[in-house]
Formats: C-alpha cells, structure tokens, sequence
C-alpha cells in the first residue's frame, strides 16, 4: 500500500516525475517544447505558482505552488497525463510513460526554498549539458533572465537569482 501524499494548503512543493523506464524521450527539443505549452495550458486550466522548473531528458522538476482550493495532485495528474496522450499519440504507443507516481515534498522554509530553487536551476549543468543554466532554454532561470512570464512566475525573492529579476 503506497503512503498517502502529504498536502498543505498554501505549501510549495519540489515535484519531480520521472520517466518510464528511465527513457530519454525529452531529447529531441520538439517534446520539451510541447511539455511547455501543456504547462501553459495547465495554468489556464488551474491556478498555481510555478517558481521554477527544468525539463531534463529523463524527468523533470518543478517548483509549484498551488493557489488556495487547488490541488496539487489534480495539477500534477492533469498536466503528466496530458502529456502522455500526446507523446504516446505522436509515438503510436501505449501504455505508461511516466515512472509511477510523482514524487513531491513540502518546502518547510527559505533556506530549503532557496537551496531547492539552485538545485532545479543546477540539473543541467550537472549533466554537462550548458556551462550555465541561464543558457538551457528549458529551465525556468532562463525565462525568468529574459522576462518570459508564460510557464514560470515573475521571483517573489530577487536573491533566488542574484538579484537579476
């Protein structure tokens, strides 16, 4: 029996979903771009705060803050089966394409919210993919730099980007 997902009103959460298999069906720019316009359909369809984000070639992650009456499963359900219809559509596959559930925790303060929002930012420098994340057009320090308010939301805090919002 999976453990029952720990939600709070008002809480933002790191989230991170993984893909099936551990595949790297996010490598061709064509998928991570039509993840972005379900994100941007999802914040027509819910109302949430995504802080940051990046989509690597095996999962991603996100920095979300759902808004009062919303749920983060509901969100979260909408936007990785959404997806999975489209890929799979595309693809002429079935099945699942994402690894499980996702997995989620609640940022308990700034420090931690700080330290999250560098580790999302980090991921593709880590992979060797960009020597800046300003530079990887599918992380949300990239929007936020140039003032692309579609997927990620304007910082509520200049310090989690040097002061660059």
């Amino acid at each position: 029996m999976r453990k029952p997902r720990i939600l709070l009103e008002g809480a933002t959460y790191h989230v991170t979903a993984k893909i099936n298999r551990g595949e790297h069906i996010f490598e061709p720019d064509e998928i991570k771009n039509l993840f972005l316009r379900i994100i941007k359909r999802a914040k027509k369809k819910y109302k949430f705060s995504l802080k940051n984000f990046v989509i690597m070639s095996n999962h991603i992650h996100f920095l979300i803050e759902p808004a009062k009456k919303e749920s983060l499963s509901r969100i979260m359900q909408w936007i990785l089966s959404v997806f999975a219809m489209y890929y799979n559509k595309i693809h002429k596959l079935f099945g699942h394409c994402w690894a499980g559930r996702f997995w989620s925790k609640i940022i308990e303060n700034i420090r931690q919210m700080f330290d999250t929002f560098n580790y999302i930012s980090e991921n593709p420098v880590k992979a060797g993919l960009v020597k800046n994340t300003q530079e990887y057009e599918y992380c949300g320090i990239y929007h936020i730099i140039r003032k692309k308010f579609e997927v990620v939301d304007k910082p509520e805090y200049d310090f989690l980007i040097g002061g660059q919002s």
